[in-house]
């Protein structure tokens, strides 16, 4: 139990004298754990909070003018109240990161003799580990607080010499993001130490203080950052220069998953916002993709002067009860997909019937809304990529990484994906970001590399481009970039021919602020190979190798995969998972291929693994002895594909003739089929307990 029912704080700075109402007022110095209920979110904070609610009791003198309240906040996800003597002065901002809230005091809210400020969670209580305090209440209206100095800041491209669009991040000494006088306009969009310009000027007002400042522009892009203290009546003027540091030739950066407060109704970031956001994190091919509605950005992007800087897709997130499905393109003015309708069958009919529409992608599959999460171990068998309700997946791309959205295992959807592969579900592999905020989600922090020609980012051949990354022509990049060429020339969506012998070139990229640790190659989602990486730490290549493989004789999708540690940096901070599995994380950069196919068969096709299974079962069915010395000669995807088919034809995984068969059988087989059983075993477990 708490050692206080409320953390009941009492703060005289005067015994006998009411605290003079022209003074600041320090309220606590230090930061308080609060949780209201339930079990802790993270490791990273103890499991018993300090209480459920802050409350401060502290003497002052009524206000007849407008004060303010300075705090600090981290690691706030759900709605919490900022009250001071019963009256509502504002709210902690939604936003895991580290930093700075300026709340008005309007005039008498404070009253002469003791006052009471509480901050406590509202609305639905669900667990919320933060910490807040460090609190000041300051006499002077905020602009007065706030212009104490002032930095003019200019972030011109190395290359170029020309200003830019970039992000500009701004924290204190200990490294949170502090308020300023800037403010949204046509030139930038602004949060507490964040702000986008579309040209890389800025100039803004804030207290007196010792500061860091970064300027960056995206995954492709380096740092710059400049230390400067301020004193009170300073006016000084920093330049900053950003250059590319990694290359994407041959591709153009996308993100599929973005929202504006402004058509979505929900997060922080207006559509004049999201424009200079866009260009800010350098994303050439944004799909707008608010719920259930169809936005042109062209029109604003030109009017506010950032369109040469990206070729605007229209889409549209068709928000169902039964999962979430981003389609583009689609006509501004055209017909909306109906997302009332009750199944799958229905909901896609009416997507692929939809003028123009070329992409269809499954979003976030392991999230839970409208109760349904559309790849739940009772819905879905990952492993073989099986709809157990019989439901036809008719997209052709799926997430397998959103930074709105991470899942606290980052190689869950992965899985997932290769499943699908293997059943014959040939899906494009998609990152994004699902933004619908300024600076909490970044936008394009994950985002998908689809093959384009890519020297005007302004006149991106938008059908040409969308066709692309339908046939898997792509690279996701989630902080880092990797690159795979077999037998020097075929990349991610292309087939391979049959030859003697397989060489596979990996390139791993990256600037100067990530580090990749690890090299993973999978093939027909079994891993074969995997190296740790010295990491260069220069911007750029961070590491290359040629492996030579060997593959079974059957055709197969190869897929690389390199991991390193999350970025913690205020100026790209990744967030953590949107619903846990679990209390321990520990984020990671990612960047990964679209499947490289391997024509083994020389058939001139991608042959998935179902279909060998399918042969197979066709032709040895009733002599399980014979199907299992046959399946000897392929890998284990075949193999659970196999169990799969055989339990549809009602021999279930643990049916007694089949357990006596598989005694004869080989390792290989015998593995498949135990995993598969295991599989099958838990899916169960889920559906009867749901």
């Amino acid at each position: 139990m708490p050692a206080f029912p409320y953390l009941i704080v009492l703060i005289f700075l005067a015994f006998t004298e009411a605290v003079s109402a022209a003074d600041p007022l320090i309220l606590t110095e230090t930061l308080v754990h609060l949780r209201h209920s339930g079990d802790r979110e993270w490791t990273t904070f103890p499991e018993q909070a300090q209480d459920k609610e802050l409350s401060l009791r502290f003497k002052a003198e009524s206000n007849a003018e407008e004060a303010v309240l300075l705090l600090r906040q981290q690691d706030v996800k759900q709605t919490w109240n900022v009250e001071l003597n019963g009256k509502v002065l504002g709210k902690l901002v939604r936003h895991e990161q580290d930093q700075q809230l300026l709340l008005p005091v309007p005039p008498n809210t404070l009253k002469t003799g003791i006052n009471e400020l509480r901050i406590y969670q509202s609305g639905k209580i669900t667990p919320d580990d933060i910490r807040v305090g460090e609190m000041v209440l300051l006499p002077e209206p905020a602009a007065e607080f706030l212009s104490e100095a002032q930095l003019s800041l200019t972030v011109t491209d190395k290359d170029s010499k020309q200003g830019i669009p970039c992000r500009i991040t701004i924290v204190n000494a200990e490294g949170t993001l502090v308020v300023t006088s800037a403010e949204s306009n046509e030139r930038q969009a602004v949060r507490t130490g964040v702000i986008y310009t579309r040209d890389g000027n800025t100039q803004f007002q804030l207290p007196a203080g010792e500061y860091t400042v970064y300027a960056g522009r995206g995954f492709e892009y380096g740092i710059d950052q400049r230390h400067v203290i301020l004193k009170k009546g300073d006016q000084q003027q920093l330049e900053l220069k950003i250059g590319r540091e990694v290359d994407t030739s041959g591709y153009v950066s996308c993100d599929t998953h973005i929202h504006t407060l402004t058509h979505s109704g929900h997060g922080d970031c207006s559509v004049e916002e999201r424009m200079l956001t866009l260009a800010g994190e350098q994303i050439e091919f944004p799909i707008a993709t608010d719920h259930n509605k169809q936005i042109n950005y062209e029109p604003l992007a030109r009017k506010l002067k950032v369109k040469p800087y990206f070729t605007p897709v229209i889409g549209n997130e068709v928000t169902t009860k039964w999962g979430h499905f981003n389609v583009f393109p689609v006509r501004e003015e055209g017909p909306v997909p109906d997302y009332k309708l009750p199944a799958w069958d229905a909901i896609f009919e009416s997507i692929l019937t939809t003028p123009d529409v070329q992409a269809v992608i499954l979003n976030h599959a392991r999230d839970i809304h409208s109760s349904y999460r559309p790849f739940d171990p009772k819905n879905h068998l990952s492993l073989t990529g099986e709809n157990l309700d019989g439901w036809r997946l008719q997209a052709n791309a799926m997430e397998i990484i959103n930074s709105g959205a991470t899942q606290t295992d980052v190689l869950q959807l992965y899985r997932d994906w290769f499943g699908a592969l293997n059943r014959g579900q040939f899906l494009a592999p998609v990152g994004c970001s699902d933004s619908h905020d300024v600076s909490r989600y970044i936008v394009g922090q994950a985002r998908t590399y689809m093959q384009s020609a890519d020297q005007d980012p302004g006149k991106i051949d938008v059908r040409q481009t969308i066709q692309n990354f339908v046939d898997g022509k792509v690279l996701l990049s989630y902080g880092l970039l990797t690159q795979i060429k077999v037998n020097s020339r075929f990349g991610p969506g292309e087939l391979v021919p049959p030859a003697k012998e397989w060489e596979v070139k990996l390139t791993v990229s990256g600037p100067a602020w990530v580090t990749a640790e690890q090299i993973q190659l999978y093939a027909n989602g079994q891993l074969i190979r995997s190296e740790p990486i010295k990491s260069s730490k220069q911007g750029g290549i961070k590491w290359q190798e040629t492996w030579k493989l060997k593959l079974p004789a059957h055709d197969c999708f190869l897929v690389a995969i390199a991991t390193g540690p999350g970025v913690s940096a205020p100026y790209w901070q990744f967030a953590k998972p949107y619903q846990p599995d679990s209390p321990e994380f520990e984020s990671q950069v990612v960047g990964s291929t679209g499947a490289v196919w391997i024509d083994a068969d020389g058939d001139g096709k991608k042959t998935a693994a179902v279909e060998y299974a399918e042969r197979l079962v066709k032709q040895h069915a009733e002599d399980l002895n014979a199907l299992f010395t046959q399946l000897e000669g392929y890998d284990q995807a075949v193999v659970m594909q196999v169990a799969s088919l055989l339990r549809t034809r009602g021999l279930a995984p643990f049916d007694p003739k089949l357990t006596i068969a598989l005694r004869n059988a080989s390792k290989s087989v015998q593995l498949g089929f135990a995993l598969y059983g295991e599989a099958w075993r838990a899916s169960q477990i889920a559906r009867n307990t749901n």
